[in-house]
């Protein structure tokens, strides 16, 4: 991930075709190591290619990849009388208060150094 950085870093810095001596000198500067094995492979898997065209095409797989989490889906009201769902929304929204510990209870009547 850091050679693919380093390469946008060096294209956005004016650079049409980083060479691998480019992309070694930004990773350098900022005391990362340099893979010289994954640094060849990156440019010879985009070599000739225009950057944003690479950025569309990840763009457009990247929105077919699931990124869940167990999202809650939410249903709006679908018009009519909305009075009924008010008083819903009010409680979902409501949150929970934790009551906070105090820390000064925590020492069962002795510090660290007594």
């Amino acid at each position: 991930m850091k050679v693919v950085a380093a390469y946008l870093l060096a294209v956005l810095g004016g650079s049409a075709a980083p060479s691998a001596e480019n992309l070694k000198g930004i990773l350098s500067s900022v005391g990362a190591d340099c893979d010289e094995e994954r640094i060849e492979l990156l440019l010879s898997q985009v070599a000739g290619k225009d950057i944003t065209e690479l950025i569309a095409a990840g763009r457009e797989k990247l929105a077919s990849v699931p990124s869940g989490g167990g999202g809650v889906a939410v249903s709006a009201p679908t018009g009519g009388a909305g009075g009924d769902s008010a008083p819903a929304a009010a409680e979902a929204k409501k949150e929970e208060k934790v009551e906070e510990k105090d820390e000064s209870d925590d020492d069962l009547g002795f510090g660290l150094f007594d």
